[in-house]
């Protein structure tokens, strides 16, 4: 059995000292954000510093919105990254582009219910999916909490990881509500945007490591076998 631990990523991570401390604590993958206009961007070069020397079995996400699948693959090559989150209007193409240069998607859906199932039965099944509301001005959750139940649909066909409002003190309802198989967690363990609250990062994968699963590793492709 994988503790679910592994399958909690902690995004948005601005300095090396930060991702060791997650990686140390049980974190299973790490994200870099490559959107210029988020508060969490960080360039390739800071990218390679705070993704080096990390234990072999923490995923290396990069998160990238609207950006075309080649200089995605580039960035992915140069730093070098295990997986693509895409946040963006990216087509199946891109996303089968990335893949076969040998590195793992995960898309982002931000629909619920029947429309959620559509949408992402039209996506490769070696690709992963991360629902999120889509609420804010933003790609991605913009810590809004929402009904984390209208991604339950999803449950009985994909596997899929679970972002927006995630706190330590919320994960562990939300997990139950979404029936998700991962989580994804940034502002949720912020003292301010780019800077984690180690505490708060603590009792967070304390949490998860209670909600351990057979489901297998979701972030990494090796893993998968996919």
């Amino acid at each position: 059995m994988i503790d679910a631990n592994l399958n909690l990523k902690i995004c948005g991570i601005t300095d090396s000292a930060t991702a060791k401390y997650c990686a140390q604590a049980g974190a299973g993958a790490l994200g870099v954000v490559f959107y210029n206009n988020s508060p969490r961007f960080v360039s390739v070069l800071q990218a390679q510093d705070i993704l080096s020397d990390l234990p072999e079995r923490v995923a290396k996400v990069g998160v990238f919105v609207d950006m075309n699948a080649e200089e995605m693959i580039r960035i992915a090559n140069t730093v070098p990254l295990d997986t693509v989150q895409m946040h963006g209007n990216e087509s199946v193409s891109d996303i089968t582009a990335v893949m076969r240069a040998g590195f793992h998607v995960v898309k982002v859906l931000k629909t619920s219910g029947k429309k959620l199932v559509e949408e992402a039965g039209g996506l490769p099944q070696a690709a992963g999916i991360l629902v999120e509301c889509g609420n804010g001005v933003l790609p991605g959750g913009n810590g809004a909490v929402w009904t984390w139940s209208d991604a339950s649909p999803l449950a009985g066909s994909r596997r899929f990881a679970l972002a927006g409002g995630l706190t330590p003190a919320n994960l562990k309802r939300a997990a139950l509500c979404s029936q998700a198989d991962a989580w994804d967690v940034s502002s949720g363990v912020e003292s301010s945007p780019g800077r984690k609250d180690l505490m708060a990062v603590a009792k967070l994968i304390e949490v998860a490591k209670t909600l351990a699963t057979s489901a297998g590793f979701f972030w990494k492709k090796e893993v998968l076998g996919c």
